[in-house]
């Protein structure tokens, strides 16, 4: 999936090249440089890391990664670009602080879980520990804003609570406080609306706010059955925003037609099967929530990604793992990879 990924990055990168080179130099280098080559080393090296020693640093790593976070808020370290602050930029590189709260979240609640045992159905230990980490979390994505991120940890949490034995009628707490939430976002926040808006109806407002969806929906057609061809891609020349980012599955569907985008799809559908079969397979509830976390945090990325770009779901700024362009996103899902990883060569030694 990894190497399917870099080609596919490598063909719509073409677009950016057209517009300018200096942009494509920089977005190459630190897609190669600090995703896939760091995050393969990071990746071949927690394979042979003990996972349970994620558990007891979970903590420290979890602050640290909101302290991380908080950063972006500073003058002259945090970034602002297209209207939200979501990133760092310490001048030799820049980075999405997001990505590292990701996975520390995930690898806290899988240890705080882990720990309830029976009490994970009941009020206090379960269903508000739950709400209170959503709102710290909430209110630091939401204030950048970076809705999106927030989206796919609550999905990857709330599937990690039920697994973990939550009460149904929680878990509908959590639903209906999660549609509230969306409803107050949907008035508060214009950008949601008009992303909803354009979902409902793509026809409209096709050169301004539905200009995305409509030459996402051009390109995904364009390719047909088996595509235009490797690198062949039109539309990432001029006519798709972010051609190298949320975009890039439009670019594979336009080259590689239904049979290329059907196989995306199938890999990622492999990959769940294969991270839940690890996650089920695990010998502790630690490696098991830790596992089921990881692969739904990957994995509700990918469709909220792929939907967006064929218009089942609103547009997000979401990229495609493995794909899109983003070094540390491509890090951040190695190192994700690799600590599953460990998790099922554990699981191997104990049978």
């Amino acid at each position: 999936m990894v190497v399917g990924g870099f080609f596919i990055f490598i063909s719509a990168s073409l677009g950016i090249l057209a517009r300018d080179n200096v942009e494509f130099s920089a977005v190459a280098f630190n897609q190669i440089l600090y995703g896939l080559f760091f995050g393969s080393i990071a990746c071949l090296f927690l394979t042979r890391i003990d996972y349970h020693l994620w558990r007891k640093y979970s903590f420290i790593f979890f602050v640290g990664s909101i302290l991380l976070t908080l950063m972006v808020f500073l003058p002259k370290i945090g970034m602002e670009h297209g209207g939200a602050k979501r990133w760092i930029d310490l001048g030799f590189i820049t980075f999405q602080p997001s990505e590292f709260l990701k996975i520390a979240f995930i690898i806290y609640y899988a240890a705080w879980l882990s720990g309830l045992k029976n009490k994970v159905s009941t009020l206090s230990w379960g269903l508000l520990p739950f709400l209170i980490f959503a709102g710290i979390l909430g209110g630091i994505l939401l204030t950048q804003p970076d809705t999106d991120t927030f989206a796919v940890i609550i999905f990857a949490a709330l599937a990690m609570y039920i697994a973990a034995g939550a009460k149904w009628r929680h878990i509908l707490v959590i639903l209906l406080s999660g549609l509230m939430v969306l409803a107050v976002l949907y008035f508060a926040r214009p950008y949601i609306k008009q992303r909803i808006d354009v979902m409902l109806h793509p026809s409209y407002n096709n050169q301004t706010s539905g200009y995305q969806l409509n030459q996402s929906l051009i390109a995904v057609g364009s390719g047909r059955l088996w595509g235009r061809g490797f690198g062949q891609s039109i539309q990432k020349f001029h006519y798709l925003p972010e051609p190298t980012g949320d975009s890039i599955f439009a670019v594979a569907a336009e080259e590689f037609g239904f049979v290329g985008a059907f196989m995306i799809l199938g890999l990622f559908v492999m990959f769940s099967m294969e991270g839940l079969k690890i996650a089920s397979r695990s010998g502790d509830n630690f490696g098991r929530l830790m596992s089921l976390g990881i692969v739904i945090l990957i994995i509700s990325q990918a469709l909220i990604n792929i939907g967006g770009m064929i218009g089942v779901l609103p547009l997000t700024g979401i990229p495609l793992p493995f794909v899109s362009h983003g070094g540390t996103a491509l890090f951040i899902t190695l190192v994700e990879v690799g600590i599953v990883m460990n998790v099922s060569r554990s699981s191997k030694n104990k049978i």
